[in-house]
């Protein structure tokens, strides 16, 4: 003989079930088929549970009415079917397949009201959905469908709605925390007592940035990367955007001691997106930072502000130079990178030479991706040394951004708030130029004359015509034939003409080099044991650095 289990008697086991998740869950959790059984318009019809009895608990998702055969069909899983019974069939082969395919159709339950279609539940019926764990309930008195799916969808609505409003309630909590001066532990620590539970926030390519909630901290967040999502420790994950150009990270619950419910996969959501500020917050406060201080710098260079108002705004923004003397840096990025590294790296670089016991003013030139600095000096006569530190330290807070990135650095003469815009535009442009210049720690705006000058033409036909005319010949050869002859030009302008030392430099006997030399001079009709033809020639290697090449090969008239 079949159990069936009358409302009553459900209140005695089911319903202290439901009661503790309601102590835990709150009356935001979806509803169940043992809350809707206490429903009102539900209790009218005297309902009876007669399978299916340990899946009440499950949750509704809709209520729907239905009188056809192939009901299942119409449904997507989590309804409470109510039906008198017209389209479950009288053969009992029809029976049991009703149930099992709404079974297979993850129904939460399903209600029927008892009268002239069936005066009982089937007994074929009941089996199949006893089988399946399907929850089936008998109505034993008419009530009005309508009444039901009206009470159970409000019901639903209601609890939807104070789920969003719970959500929107933590969300102001959590900008609170931010607003109050708090930061991401502080927000992590309200979400995991929040969820009763720990939480990880996890960064685009998978490394503990922080947790909270958790005292085994490292140990567990290895254990749940790697567990399946059955394990017991799953749970929650939700993605974080970690900025532009980078991968999104993860905000992961794991699961406490109760199951991860509706209400904490909201609360998981709004706290990603608070996190997500804060995160964009951080890097606006940086790029602000950078770019205040780099639109001072860039006025400096232009020559808007000089003198004793570029030394007040510079105390503004916090710098002061004691002794007035001023060492001007400027540092240049190879690639594409600009002012992405500076945004990230200032703060870093100013720790870092703060440390060494050295006070800057740095930041980014707008929409040039370099970097302008200006170090207060002691003594003159410190300036190499000084030099030497502050492109280490660019160097080296640039590479903790972005492995492998190449860094130029340019340093003008010491100056005093007179000179320095003069000298901020030698460093800018002794970083610029020496892109083409074989690479060094830093480089000396005074060693750098020839070079800026012919750097400062660059956009001159004069120059590249001056270039096409003396080397033109011997880059059309080199472009025609295996064996290249600019590479021993180079070395012997390098050298000043002697033969010696460039012999040396290119592993060549005396032979090969002059045989080398006499074939360079007849392609380009000169005495290279004359001094000034060769100095001409230098210029013109050195010119050759900042023209297009790309057009050396037309016909250029000067």
């Amino acid at each position: 003989m079949h159990r069936a289990v009358d409302l009553g008697i459900l209140t005695t086991t089911q319903t202290r079930h439901h009661a503790r998740m309601s102590a835990s869950s709150t009356d935001e959790a979806p509803i169940t088929v043992a809350e809707a059984l206490t429903l009102t318009v539900v209790k009218r019809g005297l309902p009876q549970v007669v399978a299916g009895h340990e899946n009440l608990d499950r949750p509704i998702r809709w209520a729907h009415a239905g009188e056809v055969p192939k009901i299942a069909s119409l449904l997507s899983g989590g309804e409470l079917l109510l039906t008198t019974g017209m389209g479950i069939g009288s053969h009992a082969d029809a029976q049991r397949r009703f149930a099992t395919e709404l079974a297979d159709r993850r129904v939460a339950a399903v209600v029927v009201e008892l009268g002239e279609v069936l005066p009982a539940i089937p007994e074929p019926l009941r089996e199949a959905a006893e089988a399946r764990k399907l929850p089936l309930i008998a109505l034993r008195r008419e009530v009005h469908f309508v009444d039901v799916t009206e009470a159970i969808h409000t019901e639903i609505v209601n609890r939807q709605h104070r789920l969003l409003r719970r959500g929107q309630e933590f969300q102001e909590q959590l900008v609170a925390i931010m607003l109050a001066g708090d930061g991401l532990p502080e927000v992590l620590g309200a979400l995991s007592r929040a969820l009763n539970g720990p939480v990880y926030l996890e960064s685009g390519d998978g490394r503990l940035l922080f947790h909270a909630g958790d005292p085994e901290g490292l140990t567990n967040w290895e254990a749940l990367r790697t567990a399946p999502d059955d394990d017991a420790l799953a749970g929650l994950s939700v993605a974080v955007p970690m900025g532009s150009g980078n991968q999104p990270g993860r905000l992961i619950a794991r699961r406490g001691e109760r199951p991860l419910l509706e209400l904490d996969r909201i609360a998981l959501d709004h706290g990603a997106a608070v996190i997500a500020l804060a995160l964009l917050r951080a890097r606006q406060e940086e790029e602000l930072f950078v770019r205040e201080r780099g639109n001072v710098l860039d006025e400096i260079v232009r020559g808007t502000i000089t003198g004793t108002r570029a030394e007040r705004q510079a105390a503004l923004l916090g710098f002061r130079a004691e002794h007035g003397l001023l060492l001007p840096v400027a540092a240049d990025v190879l690639g594409d990178v600009g002012d992405l590294v500076w945004s990230a790296a200032l703060h870093d670089l100013y720790a870092d030479l703060r440390g060494r016991g050295l006070t800057s003013l740095s930041g980014a030139r707008a929409n040039s991706g370099q970097l302008l600095a200006l170090v207060a000096m002691r003594r003159p006569e410190d300036r190499e040394d000084v030099a030497r530190v502050v492109a280490e330290a660019i160097q080296a807070v640039a590479r903790r951004r972005k492995r492998d990135v190449g860094v130029i650095v340019g340093v003008a003469a010491i100056t005093d708030w007179a000179g320095v815009s003069d000298a901020l535009l030698l460093a800018c442009d002794a970083a610029a130029c020496a892109r083409g210049l074989p690479q060094r720690p830093w480089f000396d705006a005074g060693a750098l004359e020839l070079q800026l000058l012919l750097w400062r033409l660059r956009h001159d036909d004069a120059l590249a015509s001056f270039v096409h005319r003396n080397l033109g010949p011997l880059l059309d050869h080199d472009r025609q034939r295996k064996h290249e002859l600019l590479p021993t030009l180079l070395v012997l302008c390098e050298n000043g003409g002697r033969k010696a030392e460039s012999a040396r430099a290119l592993h060549l006997n005396r032979q090969a080099l002059y045989h080398r030399i006499g074939r360079i001079e007849n392609l380009l009709e000169v005495d290279l044991s004359d001094a000034a033809q060769l100095v001409t020639l230098t210029v013109a290697l050195d010119a050759m650095r900042y023209v297009d090449l790309t057009a050396l090969g037309t016909d250029r008239r000067g």
